[in-house]
């Protein structure tokens, strides 16, 4: 097990970590399959901790269902505005899209925060990504529907084309669905295709949902997710996740 593996975390130290400015956003592109072009990026927290950098799975679970979970959602969106609002302004094809916990959807935090950062003004460009377990009641529920009639995009996040998304999505105005890794892992050459694959072509047959397939990390499987109608992709294919000028940079080269 590598050392950072191994770091025992605590609540108490996510906070002393936030304290001190030891969080940090990097920006993970995401591409249009037909072109190749950037048209935004997921904005990742990593954490410098201890001279080693921490990915999010080994700090955000622990902080979920407590006050942290929200203090982090809220610098995330103040961090985004500081690092590419303007930049934002002046591309206004391009979006970002932030994670969203879900203890927060319905509380009113995200709006003000949203408003306080000056991201409300650029609302059209920003999606909020939701997973499955982040709508477990009906404010959850209520917030997602009324956020979209207020023109916010939202994303389920992690779907595994199961039957739980798929009642999750006839039950709340997602515009966006994200295929989990493990998902898109399941694209091997030279073996035949998942059942799920038929599943997905109906799905986008008979929607105007927008699939991001996440994880994608070679041209077979970017090509198989194509021709079945997703639309944009994310993955080592296409490029790791960056710091804000690196990602300016690289849709600066590859973007429309």
């Amino acid at each position: 097990m590598c050392g950072h593996e191994a770091l025992v975390i605590t609540i108490e130290d996510i906070r002393e970590g936030m304290d001190r400015g030891e969080l940090i956003l990097e920006y993970q592109p995401i591409v249009s399959l037909a072109t190749r072009c950037s048209v935004g990026a997921e904005a990742l927290v990593r954490w410098y901790r201890s001279g080693v950098v921490l990915a999010p799975h080994r700090f955000i679970p622990l902080i979920e269902n407590t006050p942290l979970s929200g203090r982090l959602t809220y610098w995330v969106i103040d961090a985004v505005a500081t690092e590419l609002g303007v930049w934002l302004s002046e591309h206004e094809d391009a979006y970002i899209s932030i994670n969203v916990p879900p203890e927060i959807l319905g509380r009113g935090g995200l709006e003000y925060a949203a408003v306080r950062s000056g991201l409300r003004a650029r609302v059209d460009q920003i999606v909020l990504e939701i997973t499955e377990r982040g709508v477990p009641d009906r404010l959850g529920v209520e917030a997602i529907n009324a956020m979209s009639k207020y023109g916010v995009r939202l994303a389920l996040d992690d779907t595994m084309l199961s039957g739980a998304n798929l009642a999750l999505l006839s039950r709340c105005a997602f515009n966006i669905i994200k295929l989990d890794r493990t998902i898109t892992a399941q694209l091997i050459e030279h073996l035949p295709p998942p059942e799920w694959l038929a599943g997905l072509r109906s799905l986008l047959s008979t929607s105007s949902l927008t699939v991001i397939a996440e994880g994608v990390e070679s041209e077979y499987q970017a090509e198989v997710l194509s021709s079945s109608g997703v639309q944009m992709a994310q993955g080592y294919l296409f490029s790791t996740s960056l710091p804000a000028r690196a990602f300016m940079q690289f849709h600066s080269e590859t973007g429309p």
